[in-house]
């Protein structure tokens, strides 16, 4: 029953850290883990879990979305469905105990994707933006990562649609739509999949769509900073925790 409590409350927080500045994806998979779940079930079960959320928070910023200047939204979307497919079906054919290994790898890389995005990422909105083909080549391969593990794809996207033409605020409105996208085509085929763990789901989607809604009043009265800080050392403990688990398994 604790385990359970321990989730509902990881999953609320991880709905209001979505809303505000994202992350939430750290909180959410070692509570997953918690309840006895191994890294790829905790990981595809996350995944499902946080998809309503999502599905929410790019519905609320819809007026903002935008295409890139040489690419339509229409050819975004259908890159980002087709990736992460790719990526789910990557993650459903790599063994459990290879997963194990390859985590707090992901979890290291996404902490580190989002102290850059959070701290030294620079835009300049006067630089010439990427070509069509680069632009092509950058969410495909973000939207491959995404289907198959997640952490870190909206400071990635936010970065990639910005070198390529978007304003911050337009950025940030397609990344919460594109992130949805591509989350959808992994959920899809997560949903017959054995490790999905349908309970964990159920508590842990009430909780990050109420936190999500808890997120989004109280976007303009927390500090967005000291909440940057606190999921990038969450992030680096995560990586730490896994790593010795790994090493002493």
């Amino acid at each position: 029953m604790i385990t359970f409590v321990v989730l509902f409350i990881a999953a609320f927080c991880a709905g209001v850290q979505n809303a505000l500045a994202g992350g939430g994806s750290f909180l959410t998979f070692p509570a997953l883990m918690f309840t006895g779940l191994d890294a790829r079930a905790a990981n595809i079960t996350s995944t499902v879990a946080l998809f309503p959320g999502q599905v929410t928070t790019g519905l609320a910023g819809r007026k903002n979305v935008s295409g890139l200047p040489q690419l339509s939204f229409k050819v975004l979307f259908g890159v980002s469905l087709i990736g992460g497919v790719f990526g789910a079906f990557l993650l459903l054919l790599t063994p459990v105990s290879i997963f194990e290994f390859l985590v707090p790898w992901l979890v290291l890389f996404a902490t580190f994707v989002f102290l850059w995005g959070s701290f030294f990422r620079k835009t300049n909105e006067n630089s010439k933006p990427l070509g069509p083909g680069s632009s092509l080549a950058m969410q495909f391969a973000i939207s491959i990562y995404g289907g198959y593990f997640g952490g870190g794809i909206g400071i990635l996207m936010l970065a990639a649609l910005t070198i390529a033409g978007l304003n911050v605020r337009k950025a940030g409105a397609t990344k919460n739509v594109l992130a949805g996208v591509m989350n959808a085509s992994a959920v899809l085929i997560f949903l017959f999949s054995r490790d999905v763990a349908w309970t964990q789901v159920m508590v842990a989607s009430v909780a990050s769509i109420a936190g999500g809604q808890v997120g989004a009043y109280a976007l303009k009265r927390v500090n967005e900073k000291l909440l940057r800080i606190c999921i990038i050392i969450l992030g680096f403990g995560l990586a730490i925790g896994l790593f010795v688990k790994a090493h002493g398994a």
